[in-house]
C-alpha cells in the first residue's frame, strides 16, 4: 500500500509523462496516461483497502473485511481524514459484535474525524446510542438518538431508531405495583 502523498506524486509524474506524449504526437498514449493518473487521484480520495473492506461487509464477510483493513498499517499516514473516519467506522462495526468498549472507542473516533455521508454518521451515532443505553447512560443515548434521527434525512434508519426508542421506553418505565402492602386486610 502506498502512502497518500506517494499516490499524488505518482499521479503527477504520470500526468507529466502524458503531456510529454502529447508533445511527441502520441495522442492515444497521452489520453491513456491521463486516465491512468486519474486512477491514482481517485485512490488518493478513496482508499483501495477501505473499498474492498466495504465490499466484504456487504457480503457479511467480517473476516474478509478485517483482513483488508489490517493491511492498513498506519492509518493516520496512509489515509486522509475522512478515510480514517471510515477506517474507524468499519472497525467499530466489526468489533461491536464482540466488544462494546472497543466499538465505542472506534465509533467516537469515527464521529470526531468525520464521515462524508450523513447516513453513515447517523449509523455511527445510532450505534453509540445503543452502547450508551446498554451502559446505563440514558440521557447520552437519547441525545445521540436525536442526532441520528436528524442526520437520517432519507429515513434509511427510521425502523432502527423507532425500535431503539421503544426499547428505551420499555426499560425506563418503572415496574407497576398493584395494591399497597401496608393496606389492612378486611
Amino acid at each position: 500500500m502506498f502512502n497518500k502523498n506517494i499516490k499524488l506524486v505518482i499521479a503527477i509524474l504520470i500526468f507529466a509523462y502524458a503531456i510529454y506524449q502529447f508533445i511527441e504526437g502520441y495522442i492515444g498514449n497521452g489520453i491513456m496516461y491521463i486516465l491512468l493518473s486519474l486512477i491514482f487521484v481517485f485512490l488518493y480520495f478513496k482508499n483501495e483497502f477501505i473499498l474492498l473492506a466495504f465490499l466484504r461487509l456487504r457480503k457479511q464477510d467480517f473476516e474478509g473485511a478485517k483482513k483488508w483493513l489490517n493491511k492498513i498499517k498506519n492509518p493516520s499516514a496512509a489515509l486522509v481524514k475522512k478515510q480514517e473516519g471510515y477506517y474507524n467506522f468499519l472497525h467499530g462495526i466489526m468489533v461491536s459484535q464482540t466488544n462494546m468498549n472497543d466499538a465505542e472507542k472506534y465509533f467516537k473516533k469515527a464521529v470526531s474525524l468525520g464521515l462524508s455521508m450523513d447516513h453513515d454518521l447517523a449509523m455511527a451515532k445510532l450505534n453509540l446510542a445503543g452502547i450508551a443505553f446498554s451502559k446505563r447512560r440514558p440521557q447520552e443515548a437519547q441525545k445521540l438518538l436525536a442526532e441520528a434521527k436528524k442526520l437520517d434525512k432519507r429515513d434509511m434508519l427510521a425502523d432502527q431508531i423507532k425500535m431503539m426508542k421503544q426499547q428505551m421506553k420499555k426499560t425506563s418505565i418503572p415496574k407497576q405495583h398493584y395494591g399497597n402492602r401496608n393496606m389492612r386486610r378486611r
